[in-house]
């Protein structure tokens, strides 16, 4: 501990409320935006949410163009065509309003309206030179924590592999988060993204980059998302439950963006760039498979999971306690719906080999992992994750 060094930055303003979307164009002005390019999910605009959203800038007659080009796994395309647009209409400010895929979007356009050149020039790490224009993110589903991330992931339409720009000017400047804006939330995406949202705060908890700033931040995340996750998931309108998952994503966004996350999203990557899975959904589908494969790289971690999940450990040996969080994020899993293996996705066991390939060439993730993972052990996972735990030597 007194030798750790770390680094914490948290550069975005956080309003949290029932209703502060009414304060979206306070917010803008604030940040000396004149016209604003508004980056919305299509799903939105099916549920009728956009005049919410817009209501506040109608009213302070601010103008603003919509952008709802958006996919669940976006291109690098919709990115610079977003630019393209917010250029010609000469907008100063963005705004990202949906789940991860419109804030990823949101936070591109941004830099891209400033430094110029094409989405696919600023994949990698610390190539972004200068700041964006202002941005401002309302996540709608609790979540990804794009709002508070310096992290924005595409589909490379060229390569069909995910990559992500990464880097200080994408952090957002500001955050509005509203849980009324979330109760229309389907059930089967409140439990992919809230699943999405644990994944962010375990693999931050037990990183090996985590230190007691992000710990703190992880705990609150675990321990809101698996008390709340289930009730929001029965019950959407349930209020109580929908603000304490939006926390629990947004501090589940800070733990990752200061710890990091691990093996679970550098193996979810290739499911969303080969067979289009979601990437909540196959976060959550993997989430038990790894947890359990990582267990011996830090028990003490592990146990406080299953502890914060609700499981009764004092009377169980370390190894129990901490295999007690398997099967807490796994009861979970059951509890919301998410399926139990890959199988039930479809995804062609063959391709297997393959998929651990990409997964390993995600260095971070693959880095910050409690446990390090072999080719071989990958492919056991995918394996495992693929038949399910009935055929599992437990």
């Amino acid at each position: 501990m007194a030798t750790q060094t770390f680094t914490v930055t948290q550069p975005t303003r956080i309003r949290f409320g029932i209703g502060v979307i009414a304060d979206l164009a306070s917010m803008v002005k604030d940040l000396a935006g004149n016209k604003v390019f508004l980056v919305v999910d299509p799903g939105l605009v099916k549920a009728g949410l956009v005049d919410r959203i817009t209501a506040s800038l109608t009213t302070a007659g601010v103008p603003f163009v919509v952008y709802d080009q958006i996919d669940p796994e976006p291109g690098l395309k919709l990115a610079d065509n977003g630019a393209k647009l917010a250029k010609k209409e000469k907008c100063d400010c963005v705004v990202g309003v949906g789940g991860g895929s419109a804030m990823d979007v949101a936070k591109a356009v941004s830099i891209l309206l400033t430094n110029g050149g094409k989405a696919e020039d600023y994949l990698g790490l610390g190539k972004i030179k200068k700041p964006g224009v202002p941005k401002i993110m309302v996540p709608t589903s609790a979540g990804t924590g794009a709002e508070v991330t310096f992290t924005a992931v595409f589909i490379n339409e060229k390569t069909k592999s995910k990559g992500g720009m990464n880097g200080d000017p994408l952090y957002p400047d500001a955050a509005l988060l509203d849980p009324s804006l979330t109760v229309s939330l389907p059930p089967h995406v409140t439990a992919a993204t809230g699943i999405d949202a644990l994944t962010h705060a375990l693999e931050a908890f037990v990183s090996t980059q985590a230190h007691s700033i992000s710990d703190m931040y992880a705990l609150e995340a675990i321990g809101l998302i698996s008390a709340n996750l289930p009730m929001a998931y029965a019950h959407g309108g349930n209020l109580e439950a929908r603000s304490a998952m939006l926390l629990g994503s947004l501090l589940a966004g800070k733990a990752l963006a200061t710890a990091g996350v691990g093996l679970v999203h550098a193996m979810a990557y290739p499911l969303g760039g080969m067979f289009g899975i979601p990437h909540g959904l196959a976060n959550a589908v993997l989430l038990p498979y790894v947890t359990a494969y990582n267990l011996i790289g830090n028990p003490e971690k592990f146990a406080t999971i299953a502890e914060v999940m609700g499981m009764s450990v004092d009377k169980l040996s370390l190894r129990e306690a901490s295999e007690a969080a398997v099967e807490a994020v796994y009861n979970l899993n059951q509890d919301v719906g998410i399926p139990s293996t890959l199988a039930e996705l479809k995804i062609p066991a063959k391709k297997i080999p393959e998929m651990a390939k990409i997964a390993l060439t995600v260095t971070r993730p693959v880095e910050n992992n409690p446990r390090k993972p072999t080719m071989e052990e990958v492919i056991a996972v995918y394996e495992q994750a693929f038949a399910g735990w009935e055929h599992h030597h437990h």
